[in-house]
């Protein structure tokens, strides 16, 4: 009759360290891919930064005093690649300012008829929307990620212990100033 006690408690401990390793394996699981996730998302901003020179090039062929829309951006490719190492809100940010630059750009290349007809432009633009495409299945896929991940993380019994574990809430990748992309564009010319 004294070893039933001991079994039980010994099965009670077996039962609460298989639950702690599954949930550990599952919390790994998923911050895996946030992590992949967040991988993409920076594979496909540099690939449309790697885009933006040609096609400033190609607009400055036809629009030559049109150099506040050009330097406009160029920094906000800069600015979007250096956050994308800051994490999801700074890369958000500068986002939010690279979308209100390029639609500048795109404004200003609207008032030129031969630039819109050019060859490379449209395959520039083709590429740029191809891309754009990429980008935003990819912060769905991050952000998806990230809410599966936070669940599991706040939720009974994991909460008790993920933090133990080393685990924290991730950030949602969402462009915070929506009104300065949203707003018209105004070109003087």
């Amino acid at each position: 009759m004294g070893l039933l006690p001991l079994w039980i408690a010994i099965g009670i401990v077996v039962i609460i360290l298989l639950f702690i390793w599954a949930a550990y394996n599952g919390l790994v699981r998923l911050n895996v891919r946030v992590e992949e996730a967040w991988s993409d998302i920076t594979v496909q901003l540099k690939r449309r930064a790697d885009l933006i020179p040609n096609l400033v090039e190609s607009v400055k062929g036809y629009a030559k005093h049109e150099k506040e829309a050009f330097s406009e951006v160029t920094k906000a490719r800069t600015s979007v690649i250096a956050a994308t190492k800051k994490g999801p809100e700074a890369t958000a940010k500068a986002e939010g300012q690279f979308e209100s630059a390029l639609k500048t750009l795109f404004a200003v290349a609207e008032a030129y008829p031969d630039l819109k007809a050019n060859q490379n432009f449209i395959e520039l633009q083709r590429e740029l929307t191809d891309t754009e495409d990429k980008i935003q299945a990819s912060r769905r896929f991050y952000n998806g990620g990230v809410r599966d991940l936070n669940t599991k993380i706040k939720t009974f019994p994991t909460n008790v212990f993920a933090k133990k574990l080393g685990f924290a809430p991730k950030e949602f990748f969402e462009v915070k100033d929506r009104e300065a992309i949203d707003k018209p564009v105004d070109v003087k010319f």
